[in-house]
């Protein structure tokens, strides 16, 4: 009985192994708001990593977090690394493409609590007196994070910071 247990246990850990192998090689997560705002007044926020901490929801994850500027001070080439507590990790950003009042799209490099390769992208489309804004990442999903994802849905995780993130971008600049 014993062994039937123990073989029905293995079974099912390498059906889920398997499983996990045939999930997507790749991963998108995109939210989008529309803000009350011309594109021209929230562009900057986005593009100036000095001052994402008026509306980025990362930046409240660790008070004590130590951040580090390089680069162009905003735009292209502009650089931005932190390292925090265990809820903030540690990782960098390049902008490496910024299109004034429309792209900002960011190189994204974690390295604590797991690492990891992504792009970040920004698109803000101008819609009368207001701006759609979109805020989107995606990269490699690696087996890990394949296995990870049958446990845990990565869009709602990362996806309710966007949303966050977005809001806090509308209250920053429809003041």
């Amino acid at each position: 009985m014993l062994k039937k247990i123990a073989l029905v246990i293995v079974l099912a850990i390498a059906a889920l192994l398997i499983f996990a192998a045939t999930r997507p090689d790749t991963f998108r997560v995109e939210r989008t708001a529309r803000i009350d705002a011309p594109a021209d007044k929230i562009f900057p926020l986005i593009d100036d990593f000095h001052r994402w901490s008026a509306w980025s929801p990362y930046e409240k994850l660790d008070p004590a977090m130590k951040r580090t500027f390089g680069g162009t001070a905003s735009g292209k080439g502009a650089t931005y690394a932190w390292e925090g507590n265990d809820k903030a990790g540690a990782g960098s950003m390049e902008i490496v493409e910024s299109t004034p009042s429309s792209k900002v799209a960011i190189k994204l490099d974690f390295i604590k609590p797991f690492e990891g390769h992504n792009t970040a992208e920004f698109t803000l489309q101008p819609q009368g007196n207001a701006t759609q804004v979109t805020w989107a990442m995606h990269g490699p999903s690696p087996y890990v994070a394949k296995l990870m994802g049958i446990f845990f849905n990565m869009d709602q995780m990362i996806g309710k910071d966007f949303e966050a993130g977005l809001a806090n971008l509308k209250t920053a600049t429809e003041k």
